[in-house]
């Protein structure tokens, strides 16, 4: 109930108490127990007064039964037996350590997360679970460890087209992870608001390696754009000479001519000229 209602109720029964202690001129039984009446009923109303804050709740029991959960703010009042146990219902961050842990491929990687969580059923958080707040940390450790087994760290000749990974596919990894948190929580009345990696990396005993790998990829990828654009500028250079007949070239001089063009274009050093005085052949 309102609370400011019962207070004004408690303070009137002890106002009335007092007025007959004053006013009865020869006390008697009866006027004695009236006065204690209101006194011990004004009391019990005061005992019963408990003050809530914003996002916060309180549980209700009776001899160790479940009576409901009272989420108003401000001051109120239950039954003075009832035991009042408070709840903060406000949104909470869980910082994982970073933890090592095996990727699809078996990779020791280590991984990390910021987990927003809020109670919601306040019933089920304390009386589902020993304690709702180790609970949650046990189970999201437990559920990054099973979320980074089902993805690869980085993309690779062994994973199918377009599949997800855990550098690449960050909202999908982080609404996987969310809906894993929430399967693990709803037990305990917790409710996940947000869930994001914060930490990825490779463990230190194979990350210079993996750099390395990833060194020789991105060497790769470059080479073959240099290539490509290599041979696109040796394809004009022919048609561009052959259009314009500024000279007339046959198979052998076009190859030599290709030849030195690639190895121009795709060495990653600067060549050195040689002039010819004479000719292809001689």
């Amino acid at each position: 109930m309102d609370g400011y209602l019962m207070l004004g109720c408690g303070v009137l029964l002890h106002v009335a108490g007092i007025y007959l202690l004053l006013t009865v001129s020869a006390p008697q039984i009866l006027g004695v127990l009236a006065i204690l009446l209101l006194n011990v009923v004004g009391t019990m109303i005061f005992a019963g007064l408990y003050m809530l804050q914003p996002n916060e709740a309180a549980l209700l029991s009776l001899f160790g039964q479940y009576k409901g959960t009272d989420r108003s703010e401000g001051l109120r009042w239950a039954n003075f037996l009832y035991t009042k146990r408070k709840l903060s219902l406000r949104a909470r961050t869980l910082n994982t350590p970073p933890l090592k842990v095996n990727d699809k491929r078996g990779n020791p990687v280590e991984i990390g997360a910021a987990i927003v969580w809020r109670v919601e059923e306040t019933a089920l958080a304390v009386f589902n679970v020993d304690d709702f707040e180790r609970f949650v940390h046990v189970q999201a450790e437990a559920a990054l460890r099973h979320l980074a087994a089902q993805y690869a760290y980085d993309d690779g000749e062994d994973l199918a087209a377009g599949e997800t990974t855990l550098r690449a596919g960050m909202d999908v990894v982080a609404n996987a992870m969310r809906q894993e948190l929430h399967n693990r929580f709803v037990a305990a009345g917790i409710d996940v608001e947000d869930a994001k990696l914060t930490h990825l990396a490779y463990a230190q005993e194979i990350a210079q390696v993996m750099l390395r790998r990833q060194q020789a990829e991105a060497i790769i990828s470059a080479r073959k754009k240099i290539v490509h654009g290599a041979v696109t500028m040796v394809e004009e250079a022919l048609l561009g000479l052959s259009a314009r007949k500024i000279v007339e070239l046959d198979d052998e001089r076009k190859a030599a001519m290709v030849s030195n063009l690639l190895v121009v274009l795709c060495s990653d050093k600067e060549t050195q000229p040689v002039i010819n005085t004479g000719t292809l052949y001689n």
